[in-house]
């Protein structure tokens, strides 16, 4: 934790390291708790690398595991440290931090201020604190309810209660968290349980609240009506309403005699950075794989517990691609986009890809006996903080399992994030009042 209280040339560290070095100490620290012997069940021992995935997987919110089944590996302490991880995942560790620094009445200042509007992915620091409290309580609200449902539809199923109560309690922190872990026993996600309804809409429910971002879900309770809300929230319901349809009706068409329209519809949701299975994956046609690789590289909303570009970006680009070839600016309503949200969407998308398609090559060097598919799907899933697998993670080698926990790593904190590390101006609203003539080069 010392990395916190790094002093850059005379400055107080950037907000983005202490972002990056704040994930890294919780992924050091969950991976020693996963190693404990009471954290495995008795003749159960992981080794570290083991350990160190499961850890990053719980802290990127991502659902990927070299263990097949949670709940026959891990004892009742060993999977309370992954909610834990969870948790502080969804939320991060400095919004849960920033928080109790709020209720025991200490004032933020502008470095905790600046740290947290980068965190947030905020526009401004200004009631970043009221922001904080009511993310904690509105997450931990949602996940309770989702808790309370999930152990009354589990309980004739277990005729247990207490089981009951610690799977639903379980699985309520993973889905709105956008984790994508089960402990049901079966090892095969939701696949055994494809048919309980209720169970499958609760699950759906939480992931989408989780999904949407706490902005949205904030702006809706203070103005209590879809037509007041603001822009972001518009273009954020908008968004991942199309692609919960178009996702829908694209995967049904890929498998049409293989699934139901609710599986196509569960998958559709679950694919945006969730990833609960609800078929056998390595059952996927081609053009289902596509599809589920275009859902979970577009991912969740900002501000939210998911991952992947964002529906925003997503939004952003295809508004300056129908702009560009109309040969007009780029606008919402009757303002403007700005040419800095059009370069950063742009921007964050190029990175994405690159980065997807260089460790999806070399995983293909170090473990060239398995299908291209695979990988891909597999790169493109742990990026996205998705977790949805083809049955390979456990069969990877020690290479790419490290690049795995690289890629989730970067997926969670964000490719922007990581780049801004480098920006010695980061407290300056201006990089400069120099303006250089500009150049042409030929495009295309």
């Amino acid at each position: 934790m010392k990395l916190l209280k790094l002093k850059l040339k005379g400055r107080k560290s950037s907000p983005y390291l202490r972002i990056v070095a704040s994930f890294l100490a919780i992924i050091l620290l969950g991976t020693l708790l996963l190693l404990l012997p009471f954290a495995t069940k008795s003749n159960i021992s992981l080794d570290f690398l083991d350990a160190l995935f499961m850890t990053v997987s719980a802290v990127c919110v991502t659902g990927l595991s070299t263990i097949a089944n949670l709940e026959s590996t891990f004892t009742v302490f060993g999977k309370a440290v992954i909610c834990i991880l969870i948790e502080i995942g969804g939320l991060s560790i400095l919004t849960i931090a920033i928080f109790f620094f709020i209720i025991f009445g200490r004032k933020l200042n502008m470095s905790k201020r600046m740290m947290m509007k980068e965190a947030l992915n905020q526009n401004q620091t200004e009631g970043i604190s009221k922001l904080i409290k009511r993310i904690i309580v509105i997450s931990l609200t949602i996940q309770a309810i989702g808790a309370i449902l999930n152990t009354l539809i589990l309980w004739p199923h277990y005729n247990n209660f207490f089981q009951a109560l610690g799977v639903g309690i379980f699985h309520a922190i993973s889905s709105f968290n956008n984790a994508g872990f089960d402990i049901f026993g079966t090892g095969d996600s939701m696949i055994g349980l494809h048919d309980n309804i209720l169970l499958n809409i609760n699950t759906d429910l939480l992931i989408i609240l989780g999904g949407i971002g706490f902005i949205v879900i904030t702006d809706f309770l203070d103005k209590k009506s879809l037509k007041r809300l603001n822009v972001h929230s518009k273009i954020v319901l908008i968004s991942s309403a199309i692609l919960i349809v178009f996702g829908t009706l694209f995967i049904k068409l890929a498998m049409w005699n293989q699934i139901s329209w609710f599986q196509a519809f569960n998958t559709s949701i679950s694919s945006r950075t969730a990833g609960f299975a609800s078929f056998d994956l390595e059952a996927l046609s081609n053009s289902g794989l596509i599809v589920i690789i275009m859902l979970m590289f577009i991912g969740a909303s900002p501000c939210s517990t998911g991952g992947g570009v964002k529906t925003t970006t997503f939004f952003a680009i295809i508004l300056a691609i129908i702009a560009f070839a109309k040969g007009k600016n780029p606008r919402i309503g009757y303002k403007s986009l700005s040419n800095k949200t059009i370069i950063k969407a742009f921007s964050l998308v190029s990175i994405s890809v690159m980065y997807i398609m260089l460790i999806a090559l070399v995983i293909s060097f170090t473990d060239s006996n398995l299908p291209l598919n695979a990988i891909l799907f597999e790169v493109v899933s742990a990026f996205g903080t998705v977790g949805l697998s083809m049955g390979i993670t456990s069969s990877l080698s020690v290479v790419a399992k490290l690049l795995i926990c690289l890629t989730m790593f970067l997926g969670r904190v964000g490719p922007l994030t990581i780049m801004s590390l480098w920006n010695k101006k980061w407290n300056l609203e201006t990089q400069g009042e120099v303006r250089y003539l500009e150049e042409k080069i030929i495009i295309g």
